[in-house]
């Protein structure tokens, strides 16, 4: 049987990227988004129903375990990736500490949900498998104002961690990417809001950030996803892979100096 897959947040950005690789290399693909608009280009995909789709909170079990029957019908499950995310935040000082956990627990929750279901099916099968959960360079690099998105990302470097050693043995590989800043939907939008000026110059300082001068494409971390879920990443394990052009080991120090030519 073909190989099938599960993305989580597989409508836009990140998500779609990694659904658009898997399908041109031939694999079915479930795709479980949260907004069903962001689905619309499914309908009239060349792949046909090698992708179908599921609406729905990726962070509910129902609709995990829905993702995961679609995916076995088509195939055998063998990779499943969780990308969705939420991008809300607020700071302790300003907002209850439950208001607080219940922002970690929505970017906490859905690759939680991914993960159960996931180990679940393929201890079932027999088949073993791989995840990769989508974190950031913030589980490790904190932006003031994001305490919740931050908490979470680091938690699902922790998951990860601890399923790749509990099911590892059981052929269940776990492991994480972490992107930097990508060109997605998001951000586009985001630049637009600022204006021209405004715009440029968070692209010049976007530009410093990342050593390669620029931010990613989301097919380049998607590359890195497909990778992990193949067999030629069949002894990486509980790993979290920064895609992010060296912004994570980045220093910026007033000693700092240009080397000559």
């Amino acid at each position: 049987m073909a190989d099938s897959f599960v993305v989580t947040g597989g409508g836009r950005g990140i998500g779609r990227a990694v659904v658009e690789r898997l399908l041109a290399d031939g694999g079915h693909v479930v795709a479980v988004e949260l907004d069903a608009a962001a689905l619309a280009w499914t309908r009239s995909h060349p792949a046909g129903t090698r992708v179908r789709v599921v609406t729905g909170d990726a962070g509910d079990e129902a609709v995990a375990e829905r993702a995961a029957d679609l995916a076995q019908e088509a195939g055998t499950l063998t990779g499943w990736v969780n990308n969705a995310a939420v991008f809300r935040d607020a700071s302790l000082h300003t907002a209850p500490a439950k208001e607080v956990m219940d922002l970690i627990a929505v970017n906490l929750g859905a690759p939680l949900a991914g993960c159960a279901t996931a180990v679940r099916r393929f201890l079932a099968a027999g088949t073993g498998g791989a995840i990769v959960n989508v974190t950031s360079h913030q589980a490790r690099q904190a932006v003031p104002g994001c305490t919740p998105y931050v908490t979470a990302k680091a938690a699902i470097e922790g998951l990860t961690r601890a399923l790749a050693v509990e099911y590892g043995p059981r052929g269940v590989r776990v492991n994480a990417v972490a992107p930097g800043s990508v060109r997605t939907e998001r951000y586009d939008e985001f630049l637009d809001q600022q204006g021209p000026e405004g715009a440029a110059h968070i692209e010049a300082e976007m530009a410093r950030l990342h050593p390669l001068g620029r931010v990613a494409q989301a097919e380049e971390v998607a590359a890195a996803i497909v990778h992990l879920l193949s067999d030629e990443a069949s002894f990486i394990n509980g790993a979290t892979v920064p895609v992010d052009g060296g912004r994570s080991v980045l220093a910026h120090d007033p000693e700092a100096y240009e080397p000559p030519s």
